[in-house]
């Protein structure tokens, strides 16, 4: 089977967020129409929201660009943000009094994987998400990877 995946570089606007998460819903729609993969509303919406979620701690923590890659991994959708910070996020213990800051712990919440990597140059944080619903209906929850 052909890799199947789309890259951006995004360099920094206030239109990157949006930007990412309408490459994010085109290419899933894309990877339905086209592969015939099953790709659930669910897995549409979670995909969008963690694309959302790490090109936006991307921007505010790191300067310059960032680098978004979505790749179909089995029945996932691998979400990767490369950014040039080299500290690696860490997710802060539950608080429901904080405001804002939650992003990591959403992320880590809905995907099935998560890992963050130091690279030669800043960070990836890759974060992987099932295409389909689970038949059973268990909730998605983290695994390593």
């Amino acid at each position: 089977m052909p890799v199947i995946q789309a890259s951006a570089a995004l360099v920094g606007d206030g239109e990157d967020i949006a930007h990412a998460r309408h490459l994010a819903a085109d290419f899933l729609t894309r990877v339905q129409a086209e592969h015939g993969l099953p790709v659930s509303q669910r897995a549409m919406d979670l995909t969008q929201l963690v694309v959302s979620e790490l090109v936006t701690n991307a921007h505010k923590y790191a300067p310059g660009p960032v680098l978004l890659d979505l790749r179909i991994i089995g029945d996932t959708v691998e979400v990767v943000v490369w950014d040039s910070d080299p500290t690696l996020p860490i997710a802060r213990a539950a608080d429901v009094g904080r405001v804002g800051q939650h992003g990591l712990e959403i992320v880590m919440a809905v995907a099935q994987g998560f890992e963050a990597q130091c690279e030669p140059v800043g960070k990836r944080i890759t974060a992987r998400i099932a295409l389909a619903d689970d038949p059973g209906g268990a909730v998605s929850g983290r695994r390593p990877m």
